[in-house]
């Protein structure tokens, strides 16, 4: 297991294969992950604690969905998505392995590009 700090909280990857990751994601209340998508990276989170906006792109138009414990989601490759804490919110995602797969098209922390 280890932990990976981030400006918006924290990852903690508790599980890692050649074939899956799983993570617990602690966003912090007002905080924002960057608006961002994967070009092979597949998803599925899960509301654990707390509230949290999911900011994602559905049939070609980004619209917003507020997520409360036990909301699922699956983002597939392609689909632009960003969570926002709306509270102290931990959530549950489990994806493909490619953890470097990341395309940021918005970042609050100058980390476009990166």
């Amino acid at each position: 297991m280890r932990k990976i700090d981030k400006p918006w909280g924290y990852e903690l990857v508790w599980a890692e294969t050649s074939r899956y990751v799983g993570k617990v994601l602690a966003i912090r209340a007002g905080e924002r992950l960057s608006l961002q998508y994967h070009r092979v990276k597949d998803e599925s989170i899960l509301v654990a604690k707390g509230l949290m906006d999911l900011e994602v792109e559905e049939d070609g138009r980004m619209g917003t969905r507020r997520m409360k414990p036990g909301d699922t989601y699956h983002v597939v490759p392609g689909q632009k998505h960003r969570m926002i804490g709306v509270e102290d919110t931990e959530v549950i995602e489990v994806s493909t392995p490619e953890l470097d797969d990341v395309v940021r098209l918005e970042d609050r922390y100058g980390r476009v590009g990166r």
